[in-house]
Order: C-alpha cells, then sequence, then structure tokens
C-alpha cells in the first residue's frame, strides 16, 4: 500500500484515486500517523456489502408470511404520561 503525506495527497489527488483504481488502497498519513485510506468504490462495496434492497421495506411487511398471523400492528393513540409539575 503506498502512503501519502495529507498535503500532498491532497496536491495529487487525481494520482491517488488513479492509484486506488489500478494499485489498490492509498494510505494518507497526518503529522506521520496513519489516518485515511482511499480505495476504489468496488473495494468499498466488496467490503461493506453496500446494495439496493431489493423491494421496499413497505412491500416487505405487506408481503411478508406473517401478515396473517394475528399479530396486532395498529399504532396505540395513547399519548403516554400526563406530565405533572409540582
Amino acid at each position: 500500500m503506498k502512503t501519502w503525506q495529507l498535503q500532498h495527497a491532497k496536491n495529487h489527488l487525481s494520482e491517488v484515486v488513479r492509484n486506488a483504481l489500478h494499485e489498490g488502497p492509498q494510505a494518507i498519513t497526518l503529522h506521520g500517523i496513519p489516518t485515511a485510506v482511499v480505495i476504489s468504490f468496488e473495494a468499498y462495496t466488496k467490503t461493506v456489502n453496500v446494495r439496493k434492497p431489493a423491494e421496499p421495506l413497505s412491500s416487505f411487511f405487506q408481503n411478508s408470511p406473517l401478515k396473517n398471523a394475528g399479530i396486532d400492528l395498529k399504532r396505540s393513540k395513547d399519548t403516554g404520561r400526563n406530565e405533572v409539575i409540582g
């Protein structure tokens, strides 16, 4: 992994990004301390498993096999405790 000082990375951002795409992660240091890493978007999505949901959450609940299981999902009209100021 190539290491860049922050000021040098700022001045050569295009090169840092290009290197991340073709050579792999690029480390950035601040006052000599490793602080950040620039990686390609492809590497990022593999790392954090970013993906678009298959369907909206509302559809998921509407199509759930538990839809007719008798679970009461209605919202309570209760507004909570009455505040007592004393």
